[in-house]
Order: structure tokens, then sequence, then C-alpha cells
């Protein structure tokens, strides 16, 4: 019963800052793609600072190396739940575009706001991934750092990571961008990607790990760079222990 009363209240939360928000998020629009984004990327950040406190998820954030602000970043994280987006906006405080599934922007109100502040991709087509590439190009040329879940998809095996595509990998080596890891360890105990109405307060923390440089590579490397990418996180994954990880300790003493 506590927690259909949460999702009711959680749920009504976010729908009315989010309707707070969106007469700004209008008048953004009429700034253009990038100053407009930007602003309403902002407003977003506002919309996550407000419904997180008010619904008892507490978002902390860490580095393993001091982050540069003003620096631009390929992004990358896991992929675990509903919630990753919703708290990469909470503590990345910068000018950023995330790379979202294109169904969400078909949404009334929110997906207004959606398609403003996130490259939207059609996985489904070559020619829709192709065109969502361009666009992200285009962004980090303009100096806005890119969030990528390179996974693709929800994580649903026991692994820490699902395989990598090759395409934010690519990218960095072609626009000679940094990759900045980034680890959501919480998420999946406060909303499970498998149960939409799980919602549940606690903590969530976020880990920046060590920047990734690119310089001097070719852009033929992009596998090992995956490769490199890929194993860095799933070490670090495997030392916080994360829970939908099967540990091999826990398993003998289970």
């Amino acid at each position: 019963m506590f927690r259909l009363f949460y999702m009711i209240y959680a749920a009504l939360i976010f729908l009315v800052v989010m309707l707070l928000i969106f007469p700004l998020c209008i008048l953004a629009a009429f700034l253009g793609r990038i100053k407009g984004g930007n602003v309403i990327y902002a407003l977003c950040t506002f919309w996550a600072d407000i419904w997180f406190a008010m619904i008892g998820i507490r978002v902390k954030k860490s580095y393993t190396t001091p982050f540069d602000g003003n620096k631009k970043y390929i992004l990358i994280a896991n992929h675990i739940s509903y919630l990753d987006i919703p708290v990469m906006v909470k503590v990345f405080r910068k000018p950023m575009r995330a790379l979202g599934k294109m169904e969400m922007g078909k949404l009334p109100v929110f997906g207004f706001i959606y398609k403003r502040a996130i490259v939207t991709v059609d996985r489904k087509s070559a020619e829709g991934r192709a065109r969502s590439i361009r666009i992200l190009r285009s962004v980090i040329n303009k100096g806005i750092s890119i969030f990528v879940f390179p996974e693709g998809t929800f994580n649903e095996t026991n692994r820490p990571l699902k395989d990598f595509y090759n395409g934010a990998f690519k990218l960095a080596l072609e626009t000679n961008t940094p990759i900045r890891p980034v680890l959501f360890l919480d998420t999946y105990d406060r909303m499970p990607y498998s149960r939409r109405l799980s919602l549940n307060p606690g903590k969530c923390r976020v880990v920046f790990l060590d920047e990734v440089p690119v310089e001097g590579w070719p852009v033929k490397d992009h596998e090992r760079l995956k490769q490199q990418v890929y194993s860095l996180m799933e070490e670090k994954l495997l030392e916080y222990q994360v829970t939908w990880v099967k540990h091999p300790d826990k398993a003998r003493n289970a």
C-alpha cells in the first residue's frame, strides 16, 4: 500500500513540476536548437532538483579524478533503469545532449521537452542512426558534451554490462573528444528496468571515472577504444558490487 501511494505521489510531483516549466520551454524553443536546447536543459535540471528532493531520492556524485567543467566530453554510462537519464540531468550541470529513444518524444507535453533536450534516435533504422550521429557531431563541434548509453538498451543480463555499440567511440575519435565513463550504481535498486511501478526512495550514487583521452588515436582503432572503456567500467561495477550482477563470492555463500 505504501508503494502504491508513493508511486502516485511521485507521478503527481513529476507532472506538476513539468507543467510549471512547460511554458518556459515553449518560449526557449524560439531561441533555436542550440541556445534554446541549452535553456531547456537548464530547466530540466531545475525539475530534477525539485523532483528528487520531494520524493526522497538522495543523488550523490563523486569523481575518481577532478572534473573539468569547462571541457566537452562524450559521457558513456551503463543503462539499467528508467531513472538513468533523470539522474544524469541532476548531476551534470553544464549544457549536454543525451542520445535517447525516439518513441519517448511522442508523449504529450513531456515529448515536447524531450525532443528539444535530447537527440532522438530510431535504432531500428540505419538511416535514423546515421542521422543521429550527424546531429551529435554538430553538437560536439559547438562545444557541448553528449551523453550516450553504448549498450543501446537496458542491460537485461546478469553481467555488469551488455556489449557496446561502436558509434560513440567512432565519434570520439572523429571529433577528438575525450570520453568520460559514468557509473549508475543504485538506479537499478531505486527503479529496476523490469518493473516500471517499483520506484522507491533511497540513495542514488553516480561515479565519474577517469577521463579516457583519445588524442593521437587513429579512427580505425575505435574497437580498441571501446574495449578499453568497457573493461574499465566492468571492473569498477564489479568492485562496487552492484546488485544486478551475480557475484561469485555471494553465490558460494548462498
